[in-house]
Order: structure tokens, then C-alpha cells, then sequence
């Protein structure tokens, strides 16, 4: 696709047709025992008809199946069909009768297709072909029977709506919903994604009133602007998205393409569109669970103080080191607040936070006054309630008065259960609470709450992205320019590039030197030698016309150089590096880091992808380890703004643009050398 014509909005889809059907049909329906297709149809047939749905079995052998008449074809039944479950092998001739029958979604379980290798790319083609030609939506294929749970109505609080590319990877946020207490709404299995995609179901749950937070395990997604273009919808809604994607190497990328026939997608540049739109990464399905709890079910922070409460000083410090480490705050509580604390725990432990209440007070009447104080407390806008090894004598107690004050106070109230009892009444307690949010181990909890804090953070500055930018389409020539054409291109675009005079002779470089002012450099100027320091084709500092001849007459001897630059001296500042290259799945992309031999050893740069904000490139700025030594960020920023404008104008003739070092000073930010490769 080309990079110009992307999606600037998401599709318009009525997926209540989908996830609340008036009429269901299985085609493949069975009832013959120990059979798959017997399992799918009965487990299709609950989840209809608990939905108020009319649910149809079609199977030529069957005249009636589990006491409902069975319908020989699609063709024989009657009406407007919302949805058809395709439980057959032989999925072509089957999807194409319900194209026929204008059928609105339908679900293609069969897997052989992308995920296989070339043979399942074609055959997936033809699907494709037929779903675009159609008014039919498709979930599949290579999908499963997950979109087909029933969940439990009763419970409370905002709910987690959750989104696939593996049924198995998705089993435990769903056991959590039975098991934890955890809310859940919808799971969209998307499967291969020949239609139905991520960024469709998205869209879908972002308007869902009672959806608290979208959870997602993806392997790979189906477009890169879609993906933008979701998370800026679900952003502009206040709909977290917590998301484990994996591919983070080259053996899981492997595997993701082996899985679901999907690309991955560069990681670097997706951790940085998940930073340009608030998507939260995490590691593990564990994280993925609790993390999309707490942002399902805490209300907006009013500030960013945490206090750690602990029943042991022990616990108090370790607490303490992995919320320094993360980068949380923990703010002293008032005097107030102390004075009241000593009330109740002895004077010589601490209570400025971390509060260290000795244990004894979690067992009787004085754990709740605890509790109460440091919520109250005015620096205090997170609460984390470490326990480790549980006794009923203190933790009884105190799980009841943590559940207590969580429904009273609009302050999250953290919880780790680290005992592995997972049978006491206290935990019962824990996981009954609705507004309590339960963690099982430290680091958890952790990444949580900064992820909590860091997504309300996004939203207080987010502003919705313009996706329609206005662009002139330039072509640019195919193959490496040289670093003075490179630098004419830059110019163009008002980036600051040195004073550089093009030379082919001793005595051209010598009069321009002069004309420059000494000292000068001189470096080799060919788009056939790209890398000139490595072959010894620069020379720094040359204070005479002599020098520069002789440096000149020495660099011209190489035999695929025809030209020197003669460029100025330009000292100060801290070398950066900005770029620009093209992702399979995103089109072009801005690239920003320290340059010099810093990109080299440190490898520290961050990526954005076009359109984005001159807020978000200076988000680029301060991300970068050492960010600290550019003397001022503004005209650092101004040059990311500029390269973007140019990776859009450029963007389907582009391949790759290199300015290192990029020479960051307090005034201005000076390009030193760049390279521009056409496609």
C-alpha cells in the first residue's frame, strides 16, 4: 500500500450484528458425540440462545440436531442472518454461500491458510478476494470458539474487553474473570485477520460504555495506520489499551509469522507508536491481567504520590527500592498525618512513608485508623499494601479493612498477596472486594501503578491526531544521493546544514577554504562511497590552503571519488543523530537518538511515525538516555519536526535518510552530514 494513501479512519462496522445476534446459523452442525464440530455447535448454540438469538444448525445428513430442525443448506433458511459459524473443511464453497445469502459476519475456524507457508497465503488470497467483493465481514481464519463465552452479568465496576491472536495465550484473563472476580465483557479472537482485525475490535469496544479497559496478546497486526488509528480512537475515548506483543527477537518473530501468518513489525518503531498513543506494553500474561484490571478499575489520579504500607519493615524497604526503581514517587505524608500515626504505631518505627505499622495494629481496631489516615493524607494519591507471608491473626483483619476502604475512597488500593495460600479467608475477602486491585507478586504491582499513572499522564496532554495531513508528493531519485545533494534536500525543507563548497580539484578545495575561513574540513563527496571516515576519506581541522591541497589531491585518488566538500568548522554542542526509514508496517518512520559514538555504544534512539505532534517530538527528545547533555532541546525538536514534514512529503520514494551527527547546540541545530536514499 502506498504510504500516501493509508486509512485516516477507521471502518464503520455494526459489530452489535456480531456480539448480540437476532439469528444464528452453524453450518457444519452435529451431534454426534466426541466430534469437534459436535462441541463448536452446542457451545455456539448456549452462547446464542443466551443472548435471545434464533440458532440454526445446517448439515445435509440431519433432519433434526439436538431436538432443533436442521436445514440441508444455508439456502433453506428463511430472513435476514446476522451471523454463520463455519465449522466445515471446505471453506470456499461454504463462505460463498453466505456471501450469497448477504449474510452481515461470519467465522471461519478452519486453519491452512497464511500461518502454513505459500501454498495458505494463496488459498488465504482467494478469501480475501471474495470477502472484499462482498458484503459479508469475516472473523478468521485459523480462529476458535473464544468469542463464543458467556460471562458472568453480576459483577461490578467497568468491564475488560479482550482481544487475541491465540486462544490459549487469552485462557488465563478469561479464568480470571472467573476465578478473580475480574469483570470481562467481549474476547475477539481474530485469528488470521483475513477481514476482521484488531483495530476493528477496538474501535467496537472503545464505544462500549461499560468497557473499562482493552486487553490484548497480539503477534503481529494487520496494518500499521490501523493500529494508529485505533489507539487514537480508543486514546480520545479514555479506553486504556494494555497490549503483550511479541516479537521482540528474531526467534519470536519467527514463530508470530509461523502462528498467524502476520508481519511483525520492527520493535523499536512499535514501542515507540505505542508511546506516540498511550498503549501500554507489558511482558507477561500475568501483567496483562492485573494491569488491565487496575486501569479498568481506578479512577483518574489527582497526583502522583504512592505510600507503601507494610506490616514489616523489611517488606516496607524492598517496596521502597522497586518503586524508586521504577521511577514512582513517594512523597513524605504531612505532620499531620505522622502525628496521627504515632497514635497508633509505636515511635520508633517509620510512618513517613514507607509506613511500617509493626504488624500488631493490623489485627485489632487501630489497622482501620491506619488506613484512613494515609488515605486522607493530601500527598497521597496511591496506596500499596505489600503482604508476603499471611497469618490469619493480622491478615484477616487487615484484608477486611483494605476492602473496606477501597469502597469508601476514590484512591486506588493496591494489594499483593504474596502468601502462595491461595484458600484463607483473608485472600477470599481480597478477591470479593470490587474495587480492591489484588496483585500476586511485587513487580507486578509496580509496573502497574507506574503504567496507571503514565496512561493518565498521555491522556492529560493527549490531542487527538490529524491523520489527514496535508502533503506535496515528491519524488525523489532512485539510489544514494551524496552528501552535498543530500544536504541541498534538508536545506529545502529549512533544516540547517553547513556551509559546504563542492570541489573537484586541489585548487577549487584550496579557494574555497579561503573563502570559508580556516580551519575547514574535507571529506570525500560520492554516492558510491557512503561511509567516508571508515576508508580515511576525512580530514578535520586543516588551518592552510597547503594542507587543504594536499589533503584534497589525496582524497581525489580514490577511485570511485570525483568530488570533495569543503565545509566549514562547525565546534560546540552534542552530536545527535535523526533518521528516517522505512517499516513494513508503518511507511516511514522518524528516528532520533544521540549521535557521534554514542548511537554506537549507548544504541539508545526512540521512533515516531508520521503524523505526529511537536509535543510528541520532544517527548522523543527526553526519552533518550543522556538526553541531558544536548545544551537546549527546541531547535533539536524544530529539526524532527522538519525531517517529518519531509518523510511525509517523501514518503513512497524514500528509503532511507541519515543525518549523524546532527551537532545540537544552545542556538541552533547544524546537520554535519546527511545521506538521502531513494527507493
Amino acid at each position: 500500500m502506498s504510504a500516501l494513501s493509508r486509512p485516516t479512519q477507521l471502518r464503520d462496522l455494526d459489530l452489535d450484528r456480531f456480539f448480540k445476534p437476532k439469528r444464528v446459523v452453524v453450518v457444519g452442525a452435529s451431534d454426534t458425540e466426541r466430534k469437534p464440530n459436535t462441541a463448536l455447535w452446542r457451545k455456539v448454540r448456549t452462547w446464542g440462545e443466551a443472548r435471545g438469538a434464533e440458532v440454526f444448525p445446517v448439515n445435509p445428513n440431519r433432519e433434526t440436531l439436538d431436538g432443533l430442525p436442521c436445514a440441508s443448506s444455508i439456502h433453506e433458511i428463511d430472513g435476514d442472518i446476522d451471523l454463520v459459524a463455519i465449522l466445515v473443511g471446505d471453506v470456499l464453497p461454504a463462505l460463498q454461500d453466505v456471501i450469497d445469502r448477504k449474510v452481515a459476519f461470519a467465522v471461519i475456524f478452519a486453519a491452512g491458510f497464511s500461518e502454513v507457508g505459500a501454498e495458505g497465503e494463496e488459498l488465504q488470497a482467494q478469501l480475501e478476494e471474495m470477502i472484499a467483493a462482498s458484503d459479508t465481514h469475516v472473523l478468521g481464519p485459523n480462529t476458535n470458539l473464544n468469542a463464543f463465552e458467556v460471562y458472568d452479568e453480576s459483577l461490578p465496576g467497568k468491564r475488560l474487553a479482550l482481544i487475541t491472536q491465540s486462544g490459549h495465550q487469552g485462557r488465563p484473563i478469561y479464568q480470571a474473570h472467573e476465578e478473580l472476580g475480574i469483570a470481562m465483557s467481549h474476547w475477539a479472537p481474530v485469528g488470521n485477520e483475513a477481514d476482521l482485525e484488531f483495530a476493528d475490535f477496538v474501535k467496537y469496544f472503545a464505544d462500549q460504555p461499560a468497557t473499562g479497559v482493552i486487553a490484548a496478546y497480539i503477534e503481529g497486526f494487520k496494518d500499521g495506520r490501523t493500529l494508529m488509528l485505533a489507539a487514537d480512537y480508543a486514546a480520545q475515548r479514555k479506553v486504556p489499551i494494555v497490549c503483550v506483543k511479541v516479537g521482540r527477537t528474531d526467534e519470536g518473530r519467527s514463530m508470530a509469522k509461523a502462528h498467524t501468518g502476520h508481519l511483525t513489525g520492527a520493535d523499536a518503531v512499535i514501542n515507540g507508536v505505542f508511546r506516540q498513543f498511550g498503549v501500554t506494553r507489558v511482558d507477561g500474561l500475568d501483567e496483562l491481567t492485573e494491569t488491565s484490571a487496575l486501569l479498568a478499575r481506578a479512577e483518574p489520579p489527582v497526583g502522583d504520590g504512592v505510600c507503601v504500607y507494610a506490616i514489616s519493615g523489611g517488606t516496607g524497604a524492598h517496596m521502597a527500592d522497586l518503586c524508586a526503581a521504577a521511577g514512582l514517587r513517594l512523597p513524605e505524608l504531612t505532620n499531620r498525618s505522622q502525628r496521627d500515626l504515632h497514635e497508633w504505631i509505636p515511635g520508633y518505627l517509620r510512618v513517613s512513608n514507607p509506613v511500617d505499622n509493626g504488624g500488631a495494629p493490623s489485627g485489632d481496631s487501630r489497622g482501620r485508623k491506619i488506613l484512613d489516615t494515609i488515605v486522607a493524607d493530601p500527598n497521597v494519591h496511591v496506596v500499596i499494601c505489600p503482604i508476603t507471608g499471611a497469618l490469619p491473626s493480622m491478615a484477616n483483619q487487615l484484608c477486611q479493612d483494605l476492602a473496606d476502604v477501597s469502597e469508601e475512597s476514590d484512591k486506588p488500593v493496591c494489594v499483593i498477596w504474596g502468601s502462595p495460600t491461595y484458600n484463607s479467608d483473608a485472600y477470599k475477602v481480597l478477591r470479593a472486594a470490587p474495587n480492591l486491585i489484588v496483585f500476586h507478586t511485587f513487580g507486578n504491582c509496580v509496573r502497574a501503578v507506574k503504567a496507571y499513572l503514565d496512561y493518565h499522564e498521555f491522556l492529560d496532554r493527549f490531542r487527538r491526531t490529524k491523520f489527514a495531513t496535508r502533503t506535496t508528493p515528491r519524488a525523489l531519485p532512485r539510489g544514494a544521493m551524496d552528501e552535498y545533494e543530500s544536504k541541498q534536500l534538508l536545506a529545502e525543507y529549512g533544516i540547517t546544514v553547513s556551509r559546504d563548497i563542492l570541489c573537484t580539484s586541489a585548487a577549487e578545495a584550496a579557494r574555497a577554504a579561503g573563502s570559508i575561513g580556516f580551519p575547514v574540513v574535507v571529506k570525500a563527496c560520492s554516492a558510491t562511497v557512503l561511509h567516508k571516515a571508515r576508508f580515511g576519506l576525512v580530514r578535520v581541522g586543516l588551518t592552510s590552503a597547503a594542507q587543504v591541497k594536499a589533503a584534497t589531491a589525496e582524497i581525489l585518488e580514490h577511485k570511485k571519488v570525483d568530488a570533495v566538500l569543503v565545509s566549514e568548522l562547525v565546534t560546540g554542542g552534542v552530536e545527535t543523530v535523526i533518521g528516517v526509514a522505512q517499516d513494513e508496517l508503518f511507511g516511514p518512520t522518524v528516528m532520533f537518538g544521540l549521535g557521534g559514538v554514542f548511537v554506537e555504544v549507548l544504541k539508545e534512539v526512540t521512533f515516531r511515525v508520521p503524523p505526529f505532534s511537536k509535543a510528541e517530538a520532544e517527548r522523543m527528545v527526553a526519552e533518550v538516555r543522556g538526553a541531558s547533555l544536548i545544551p537546549a532541546n527546541a531547535p533539536v525538536v524544530d529539526a524532527i519536526m522538519k525531517v517529518q514534514r519531509l518523510a511525509l512529503d517523501c514518503a513512497d520514494s524514500i528509503s532511507e535518510l541519515d543525518i549523524n551527527p546532527l551537532l545540537a547546540r544552545k542556538k541552533d541545530a547544524v546537520a554535519l552530514d546527511a545521506l538521502v536514499v531513494g527507493r
